[in-house]
């Protein structure tokens, strides 16, 4: 979900998701910048399960690695947004503007790997985000992956960024139900450990095999 729209958004400009099917939600920037109480409580839960080194994979504005820093955790944050990694910097946190597919520091070695706030479907291909964290985990490692508490099954489709002014790329996404977290995470090497439902999201705890 990344280049000038996205980017332009986290600097406070309105844009919108449209889907294939011409459907038309606001991003939800205010979540990932701040967000409100309920946003708050499930930042606080999944904070609080993560143990060790952490790596969060899509920290945009970086404010679970802020909740980290709180808790005195080593984290790192890996962004493709150049906006969203400087607003990272800018509190006081490590995150670098990289493709979490491309090469990255402590391959195998992090002990907790964060894929929150829907990034389980980047590129519409959870499989393959999922398998990249496992890469990053040290073996017994832990992935903390919030799932779509809304869905069911694997909805991969086509989406853009719209603004009044411009009108991004398609590009894939996907919606993942929690009953697809224990067969996605077994076939990439995971075991379903826990689920923690928090309001009305959802986080599963997968462990490295």
């Amino acid at each position: 979900m990344h280049g000038q729209l996205y980017d332009e958004a986290l600097d406070g400009r309105r844009c919108w998701i449209r889907d294939e099917d011409g459907e038309l939600t606001q991003l939800p920037v205010q979540h990932w910048m701040v967000g409100g109480q309920t946003d708050q409580v499930f930042d606080q839960a999944i904070v609080g399960l993560c143990s060790g080194p952490t790596i969060d994979l899509g920290c945009g504005p970086g404010r679970l690695l802020v909740g980290l820093a709180q808790r005195g955790l080593p984290a790192l944050g890996v962004d493709k947004s150049s906006a969203a990694v400087e607003l990272a910097r800018s509190s006081g946190v490590t995150a670098l503007c990289r493709d979490m597919f491309g090469p990255l520091p402590g391959v195998g070695r992090w002990h907790t790997a964060l894929l929150a706030d829907g990034n389980i479907g980047l590129g519409g291909d959870p499989w393959r985000v999922l398998r990249r964290a496992g890469e990053m985990l040290r073996a017994r490692g832990e992935c903390l992956v919030e799932f779509d508490a809304s869905a069911s099954g694997v909805t991969s489709r086509w989406v853009r960024l719209e603004s009044a002014f411009d009108i991004g790329p398609w590009f894939k996404w996907a919606s993942v139900g929690l009953d697809c977290a224990a067969r996605i995470g077994a076939d990439v090497g995971f075991t379903l450990r826990t689920v923690h439902p928090i309001g009305d999201r959802v986080i599963a705890r997968l462990v490295t095999r």
